[in-house]
């Protein structure tokens, strides 16, 4: 019988893997945050989580079926999930359901499918979905739920975040000093408002523990963002510590810990390389601080992951692993 090589796109695993077994991986990874926002956000983490993934699961089913035209085998592979509990984490506790079915339509429809599907997209889908929504519903995505709130959804009492407290300052705004930030521990832990899923660093943390004991990821793109992050901003504190925080309220805060984690590391949209990695990372890093400290929004992990999203393509063509084998050319 004759063998057939058979070729997909990618993402490629090996060595036993597959896409289905590592996706339920990052999703098992994904669990301590989602308890941390349970714990801190209560029913507004819980139905803002449920209805992105359920919004997404049905999105992407509808559009393979119907407009596609091909059979719907990407559903039960965790992918869809995964983007719909990353969309859910880069949101507030407090926005409205219908804000998040648009939101999960755009990173479906917009962010994945337009491309091709699973492997396709240039662009990570729920990042694709949270910017839009941010730029399209920028009142109801910059309100801030205070924690301890369970039983409280839309008429939560809203807060300002740490970043905003950051930017405030930067900014010169009126009300705002170093004074208001949490305490290190505290943002550490996760008890200050913010999106769902990145207010704990330490439930993120476990999660990038779990990924890299069953090597689902590599430590290059998350330790060369956070180191990159904590050096520059360190340098920057260190030039007026009155008017720039220390880089562990930059770690601790916002979506840092979250993108490089989860989202900067995805297969699809990140290099191939180690070391194109190590570049996309420290890219990345630069990218965040200086939206931080001198862009017009408080958070800038998004905005860098999809800028470098957009040179992935370009960092895999010039940043290469050696070949074995090959023969050097003679000058």
């Amino acid at each position: 019988m004759e063998n057939k090589l058979i070729v997909s796109l990618s993402p490629h695993v090996h060595g036993g893997d597959s896409v289905k077994k590592n996706m339920y991986g990052v999703l098992i990874a994904l669990l301590p945050a989602f308890l941390v926002s349970l714990y801190f956000f209560g029913l507004g983490a819980l139905i803002v989580t449920l209805t992105s993934v359920v919004a997404c699961l049905f999105f992407e089913w509808a559009i393979e079926k119907f407009i596609m035209k091909r059979e719907t085998t990407t559903i039960t592979d965790g992918s869809a999930i995964i983007t719909g509990v990353l969309l859910a984490f880069n949101l507030p506790s407090n926005l409205p359901i219908w804000i998040i079915i648009i939101g999960a339509l755009f990173a479906i429809g917009v962010g994945k499918m337009s491309f091709g599907g699973l492997g396709c997209n240039p662009f990570n889908p729920a990042l694709v979905g949270r910017v839009f929504l941010l730029l399209s519903f920028p009142v109801q995505m910059t309100s801030w739920p205070a924690v301890g709130q369970l039983a409280a959804y839309t008429d939560a009492t809203t807060t300002a975040t740490p970043l905003a407290i950051m930017k405030g300052v930067v900014t010169g705004a009126p009300g705002f000093s170093m004074d208001q930030l949490p305490s290190s521990l505290e943002l550490f832990l996760g008890n200050n408002p913010g999106c769902i899923g990145e207010v704990s660093a330490l439930a993120l943390l476990i999660g990038l523990a779990y990924m890299l004991w069953k090597k689902i990821i590599t430590w290059h793109i998350p330790v060369s963002i956070i180191v990159t992050v904590f050096v520059f901003a360190g340098i920057m504190h260190l030039v007026n510590p009155e008017l720039y925080a220390s880089p562990v309220v930059h770690l601790f805060t916002g979506g840092l810990m979250l993108g490089s984690i989860f989202m900067a590391t995805d297969y699809v949209t990140s290099p191939m390389s180690h070391r194109g990695m190590l570049i996309y990372g420290v890219c990345i890093g630069l990218l965040t601080v200086v939206i931080r400290l001198f862009g017009a929004y408080p958070e800038g992990m998004s905005f860098a992951i999809l800028i470098m999203n957009a040179f992935t393509p370009l960092i895999n063509t010039y940043v290469k692993p050696k070949r074995f084998g090959e023969v050097a050319k003679k000058k």
